[in-house]
This record gives C-alpha cells, structure tokens and sequence, in this order.
C-alpha cells in the first residue's frame, strides 16, 4: 500500500511539473556550453544533485551514475561525494537501494526492482573515489541481496523468469543485455574496491555478454534474441568497457546507423514498437521509450563515436549545440521527427543534470 502511495504521489507530482513545463520551460542566456553550465549549477540544491530542476526534482541512483564522471571532471568532486553522503544515509536509514529517492528522502523504485540501482551507485563511489568504508556493512549486504534477487548464481545472467526495472523502465524485457551489463560492471568496479565482496568474481562477463547476446553483427536486445536493433543494447558494452574489441564496436555502431537510431540525432531504442512489450503505463506516454530521441544516451554515443568515427561524431554534436541553442535548454527527450516530447499526459523534462555529459564531449 505505502509503494502505491508512493506512485501516486510522485506521479502527480511529476504531471503537474511537466503540465507547467508544456508552456513554461526556463530559458537560459547564451551559448551552448554556457547554457549548460548554468542548468549544472542549477542542478545542485545544496543537498544533493537533482537529476533535472522540472519533473525530476529528485535524486536518481542511475542518471547521478551517466553523470558522475563528467562531474568530477568539471570541478564538482565536493559537491559529488556530498550527493553521495545524502543518499546512502536515506539509503542505510531504509536499508534498501532504489531507483530514486523522493524530494523527501524515501527510497522509490518505479515500476519495481531496479537491475542497475546499485551498479550506478557502485560506479559512482568508485570513479568519485568517494571515502565509503564506513558504508561497508550497508553496502556489502546490499551486494548480496542484489546477488540472490537478480542474478542465476549457475549462468550469472541476470535471471530471465523475473521482471526488472531499468533504464527502458517502461518495457518488459527477459534479461536483457542493458542489465547484463549492468551486472558486468558491478563486477569489475568491485574487483577494484578494498572491503567489498564480490560475488561475481567467478565470472567471466565479457565471455557471457559475447556468447548470449552478439549475433555475429550486433547484439540482442534481450534473451529472446528478436531481430531489431536496440540503441542501449549496443552502446552499453563499449561504454562501460565491458567489451573491447574494435571489429564488434564498428560493427555496432554501424547496425546502429543503418537502422536509423541516431537520426536526425542520437540516440533512439528502436526504430519502432511491434516486438517491445511495456507496461500499462507506456500508454499514458506512447513511444516515450520505443523510436523518440533520448539525450541521454545519445551524448554518451557521441563519446564512444568520437573514438572511431570522430566527423560523423563532430557532426551529432554540432545538431546537439543546435537543440540547446534553440530551446535555450536541455530537454530530455525528442520525438522521431526531433520535436520536444510531449503526449496527453506528459511533456518532456528540461534543465537536465546530463547536461553535464554535453560539456565534457
């Protein structure tokens, strides 16, 4: 009941700021690079590092993560680790990890258990070099309980029976590569990190993410191994230096730009809906998580575009440069055709903290 509670309350709260948003978005002087330095800024509250200053006014375990290395780099190590100190005492305090914490402090996951909660958060202590010894216990537990709810001890696959939330939150997805790397990261960061178990040290997770998802040109979505491309599926293992091999990294990106997802810029999911299953609430967005254009992951993309293709990269950072120059923001997300998201319920968030990402491109 109290879960439901929770829903309705941060839903609410979130329509009602994104109603505001769809004829009042905050405009920024400027140019690109100023503008996002001043969204940062704005960003930080004083308490902890929202992840935008409209709908999503609260902490987010895995956006903090997208984010955290651009950070520390553009001098807000302080600030960083203070991020870090809020949330895992509310975190500690609850004894659990979620997804977000509310404006109020309450951990709240949507729409349920998060595969990538706590490979953000590790990823964030760690690249931060943030002090967490006295968070051990905590942590150490959470390791574990992690471990046996997500996570077959025989494959160490994420578990394929089971329903998790992730980044594609609004999808339902059967241990998909996302989440697997998710996992594979956790255990690299871990290996690396003094008083921590790591449960997953018997494992060779590049071997596993290459053997269950890479189809020979670019890898599945998920373990039912449909034919359709996905945008997080195949910049993730780069990304995050899970694989690093440069055939299967051209590959990639190259089914990424023949299918169409970063055009007319990075970075969509899919091309279009047919073999994604959402929950009930995707209606009330309608292809918020299937073809529209998500900032996030596109700013990331160009990252990993820069080191093999640094022209066709230059040129999705110049459109980029173009959007924020335009709205005099940085919006979360595009539809298709690159217009600012909107649906009857919902119009799309701006003042993103991945602003951050932009900046250190």
């Amino acid at each position: 009941m109290a879960a439901f509670l929770d829903y309705i309350t941060q839903g609410t709260r979130i329509f009602f700021s994104s109603l505001k948003n769809r004829y009042s978005t905050k405009k920024y002087e400027g140019d690109a690079s100023s503008i996002c330095q001043n969204i940062v800024k704005d960003c930080w509250n004083g308490r902890y590092f929202q992840t935008s200053t409209g709908n999503f006014s609260q902490f987010w375990t895995r956006d903090f993560g997208w984010c955290t290395r651009s950070l520390v780099k553009l001098g807000y190590t302080e600030e960083v680790h203070q991020t870090l100190r809020f949330a895992l005492n509310r975190f500690k305090h609850h004894k659990k990890t979620a997804t977000t914490l509310t404006p109020r402090g309450k951990p709240f996951d949507f729409p349920t258990n998060s595969v990538d909660t706590l490979p953000w958060l590790i990823h964030s202590i760690k690249i931060s070099k943030f002090p967490y010894y006295s968070y051990k216990n905590f942590l150490n537990k959470e390791i574990q309980k992690f471990f046996n709810l997500a996570v077959n001890p025989h494959t160490g696959l994420v578990k394929p029976e089971a329903h998790f939330s992730s980044m594609k939150d609004f999808s339902i997805r059967k241990s998909s590569c996302y989440d697997n790397c998710m996992v594979a990261l956790l255990a690299k960061n871990l290996k690396e990190m003094k008083r921590l178990d790591n449960p997953f040290s018997k494992f060779d997770y590049e071997e596993i993410i290459r053997r269950h998802f890479w189809n020979g040109k670019y890898f599945y979505d998920d373990l039912t191994k449909q034919d359709y491309v996905a945008g997080d599926s195949n910049l993730f293992p780069f990304a995050l230096g899970i694989i690093n091999d440069k055939e299967l990294l051209h590959s990639a990106l190259n089914a990424i730009h023949e299918a169409g997802l970063d055009e007319p810029w990075p970075l969509k999911y899919t091309t279009d809906r047919e073999k994604v299953v959402f929950i009930w609430q995707e209606n009330l967005m309608k292809d918020y998580e299937s073809n529209a254009l998500w900032s996030h992951m596109g700013l990331l993309y160009i990252k990993l575009l820069q080191t093999v293709d640094p022209e066709r990269a230059k040129e999705y950072q110049k459109r980029y440069t173009e959007q924020i120059e335009k709205h005099q923001n940085f919006l979360e997300v595009f539809d298709a055709e690159g217009r600012p998201f909107r649906s009857i319920y919902y119009f799309c968030d701006s003042g993103m903290l991945w602003a951050a990402n932009y900046l250190t491109l």
